[in-house]
């Protein structure tokens, strides 16, 4: 069985405790998605006692190797202040880094950044573009959000906005998760 038929119970009774000792294994080689999964055992409290600081061990290794799921999860340990100090331009930084490869809840949570202004200079425009991004690839509440954030924007910053998704998408493609 694998670690990842353990964690979800696949074919198997669901065994957090199990997959722990599978996601090690393979995050102890360098495996980003296993690292990103412990992590999130950790940070859980599944299969092990609930250990922020060991979560963000994880989701820092999982980030520096580029994995989205990691960096955005490391983002949401920035901004929350678990297992690190609080620190919304980190968690903006490592938001942007999984936003750019694609991933909708990254995009999300840049845009909810720029509304409030945590870490950023707060723009509402941005917050569209974002929250535009992430309806996009399907993100659950960017669409609320974005109409959300319309009310209080004028004809010319949503088409500013627009204009602005566009520009971004040409210059990078990856921005919509074409899956």
């Amino acid at each position: 069985m694998s670690k990842k038929e353990y964690d979800n119970g696949q074919g198997v009774g669901q065994d957090f405790k199990e997959a722990v000792k599978w996601y090690q294994k393979a995050a102890d080689q360098g495996d980003a998605i296993a690292q990103s999964n412990l992590a999130g055992m950790y940070a859980n409290g599944r299969g092990v006692e609930q250990d922020f600081k060991e979560a963000f061990k994880w989701y820092q290794k999982a980030a520096d190797q580029g994995l989205a799921n990691g960096q955005n999860s490391l983002g949401v340990m920035y901004a929350n202040g678990e297992g690190v100090k609080q620190d919304f331009k980190e968690a903006v930084y490592w938001y942007q880094e999984a936003a750019d490869q694609g991933l909708a809840i990254a995009q999300q949570n840049l845009g909810h950044k720029y509304l409030m202004g945590d870490g950023v200079k707060q723009d509402d425009v941005s917050a569209y573009v974002w929250w535009n991004i992430a309806e996009t690839n399907g993100g659950q509440d960017a669409k609320t959000n974005k109409a959300i954030v319309a009310e209080r924007m004028t004809p010319a910053q949503i088409v500013t906005a627009e204009e602005l998704v566009k520009e971004m998408v040409k210059k990078n493609p990856k921005l919509l998760n074409k899956k």
